[in-house]
Formats: structure tokens, C-alpha cells, sequence
């Protein structure tokens, strides 16, 4: 893992407003995202994955708000052209203090840039696909001058993503590609804004299995080609195995366990992590019914007491209905918030799938 910080999140806290109430999305998390690393955010539907990101690039929906916490950007470029947010290495720049939309400007796309779950809703159908990756390289690569060399360009990042054919491709329009190549054309686009940051929002979600493992890979290469930093939200924790170095998992707009990709598999420690890798189909047994995890995730419209995970936790403690854990160290590289790991709490141990994780990681690890 680099050591290098390229994005902190400080006490980070969402709300929306909603139907008259508040709704806290995001419950004051904290994050630091290192230069050159790929780091996989997971948890269920609803969680917080896509709105904890969406903050980076100002994206919120308008009934959003910060209420507090910090967003520091480290990008090495000048962001920020208000004079008062100004770009320095040593306190880097607050996106969740950014209002206007030409200061956006300077970070969407040039330092972060974002791949939506559904490429359709990404491409403009009006315009071919060529034109729109020109767009973006006019946008955020000034120094490619003259209709020639922009044209060069689109090809060549056509070629890099994997587009066959993609002097006449370039041409085409949106309807006339398949659901894979739509996303390789998206990942184009992203590439022609020549950010530091990728954010992957589910961008394998709605391809197949064969198609989502060659995009996945498509990625790794992009990732050490360009140097990208890559953020990639998910439920699947299968696709995690693939591409992470690191896992953050979230939990009603907060993280409950932070660690190394090895380490969060092999030696979870939080109850929804348990949960969430028991609920793995590949640890199903033939003949049985798959894991689910019962309840559903608490109302964020009220204030949570206690850990969030405790009415749903087969394993709850009494203290885990009252008061809030902190996080407790598990190694350098992993924390997890959960009572279970206090010196005091009494022995649990994991489920049986999670054991027999263990198991595979001492033959194979």
C-alpha cells in the first residue's frame, strides 16, 4: 500500500432533507485514500457506498448538505479557482467546502471523474461515441490541439479499452454496441479526462459473468498504465477478491471494518462482515438454502443508539444496544468497529463459513 495521501475524509456527515424529516446518510466517517491504491467500498443496497463518493465530485442531489467534516483533495494540479480553496500539498484542497459550480469544474473529470452502474444512462444518444471522447479531451487535455490529433486520440483510447475496429467504431452511436462495450466506452471517456481519481460505481452490475471479469481486468491494466487511483463501490465482495488492495466496509452510512483485502476476507472481525461474506453463493453447500441476513437496516431518519448492526446480530452484546464502538486496532492496516474485540467481551467465534475462510487461507495462502 503507497503511503502517499492523495484524498482524507474527516468526520464526514451527510444529511438529506426528506418528506419534512433530516436523513443522516453518512454518520461521521472517516477515510484516507493513498495514491496509486485501489480501494473497494461494500455493503448492502442503501447503505451510504454511492453518496460517501459522490461527495468527491460535488454530486449530491440538491435536497443534500455536509453539516461537517472535511473532504482534503491532494491533487498536485491548481483546483479550486475561488483563491480561498488553493491546491497546497500540505493542506490540501476541501472539496466539502466547494459552492460554485466553476470550482467543480476543476475537479470533476481533470482530478476525479466517476463510471456510472449503467453506461446507457452515461452516453448521450444523440451524438456518436467518438465525439463524446473528444468532448472530453478538449475539456481536460488543452494541449491536444487541431481536430487530427484529438481524432488520433479518440482511437487510441478506443484501442486501449479494448474497442475492436476503432476508426469506424468511433463513428458510432450507443444503441449500436452491446452492454460490455457500452461500459468500455464509458471507461474511455474517464480515461480522456485523465483524472488521478476513478471512481467505479458498480460498473459490473449489469454484465454478465464472462463480461464483468474481462472489464475487471481491463481496469487493473488502466490502473498501472495511467497510475489511477481507484475507488470501487460494491455488494459483490467475489468482484472485491479481484481488484482491491484494500476493503472499507460500510454499515448505515458508516465504516465498520477497515483492513487489507487478505485480511478482510481471511481474518474478518466485525458481524456484518461475517454476514456479508457468509452470503457468498461459493460458500453455499449443495442441497442448502443460502445465507441471508435477516432484518433490515435501521431507519436513518432517527438517531442510532448503539451499534447499528445489533438488532440484526445473532452474536449482539448487551453494551452493543447502548453505546457506540469505537474502533478497535486489529493490526496496523486493520480496525473494526465492534465491541467483540474489547479485552472484556466474552470468546465468540465466527461462523462456520468464516472459519472454513480461514481454513483455505492456511492452504492456500
Amino acid at each position: 500500500m503507497a503511503n502517499e495521501l492523495i484524498l482524507s475524509v474527516k468526520n464526514l456527515n451527510v444529511k438529506f432533507h426528506l418528506r419534512g424529516q433530516e436523513l443522516h446518510a453518512i454518520r461521521n466517517v472517516s477515510l484516507d485514500i493513498y495514491r496509486g491504491e485501489s480501494i473497494a467500498i461494500v455493503g448492502e443496497s442503501g447503505s451510504g457506498k454511492s453518496v460517501f463518493t459522490r461527495t468527491f465530485m460535488g454530486l449530491l442531489d440538491s435536497n443534500g448538505y455536509i453539516p461537517s467534516g472535511e473532504i482534503l483533495y491532494y491533487g498536485n494540479r491548481s483546483a479550486g479557482g475561488t483563491g480561498t480553496q488553493k491546491n497546497s500539498p500540505s493542506s490540501g484542497i476541501n472539496l466539502a467546502k466547494l459552492k460554485k459550480e466553476r470550482d467543480w469544474r476543476t475537479i470533476r473529470g481533470g482530478e476525479i471523474a466517476m463510471i456510472m452502474q449503467d453506461p446507457m444512462t452515461s452516453l448521450n444518444p444523440l451524438k456518436s461515441i467518438g465525439s463524446q471522447i473528444a468532448e472530453a479531451i478538449r475539456l481536460h487535455q488543452p494541449d491536444i490541439k487541431g481536430s487530427a490529433a484529438i481524432n488520433e486520440k479518440v482511437i487510441e483510447y478506443l484501442r486501449e479499452v479494448g474497442i475492436p475496429e476503432p476508426e469506424r467504431r468511433c463513428r458510432q452511436y450507443a444503441h449500436e454496441f452491446s452492454g460490455g462495450m457500452r461500459q468500455r466506452v464509458v471507461i474511455a471517456i474517464a480515461l480522456a479526462c485523465n483524472p488521478k481519481i476513478l471512481i467505479c460505481d458498480e460498473p459490473t452490475t449489469a454484465l454478465d459473468v464472462t463480461i464483468q471479469d474481462q472489464i475487471i481486468h481491463l481496469l487493473k491494466e488502466l490502473k498501472e498504465k495511467y497510475q489511477l487511483t481507484i475507488v470501487f463501490i460494491t455488494h459483490d465482495l467475489g468482484v472485491v477478491a479481484n481488484i482491491a488492495d484494500r476493503v472499507a466496509v460500510m454499515y448505515a452510512g458508516d465504516f465498520v471494518e477497515i483492513g487489507m483485502a487478505e485480511e478482510i476476507f481471511y481474518d474478518p472481525r466485525h458481524p456484518y462482515t461475517w454476514a456479508l461474506l457468509s452470503s457468498l453463493p461459493q460458500l453455499g453447500e449443495r442441497g442448502e438454502k443460502l445465507f441471508t441476513i435477516k432484518g433490515t437496516p435501521p431507519n436513518l431518519f432517527k438517531e442510532i443508539k448503539g451499534d447499528a448492526f445489533a438488532p440484526r446480530n445473532p452474536r449482539a452484546l448487551k453494551i452493543d444496544y447502548v453505546k457506540e464502538p469505537p474502533y478497535f486496532e486489529v493490526s496496523p492496516t486493520h480496525k473494526a468497529k465492534t465491541w467483540l474485540l474489547d479485552p472484556r467481551a466474552p470468546k465468540v467465534e465466527p461462523p462456520e463459513a468464516i472459519r472454513n475462510l480461514k481454513d483455505l487461507e492456511s492452504v492456500y495462502g
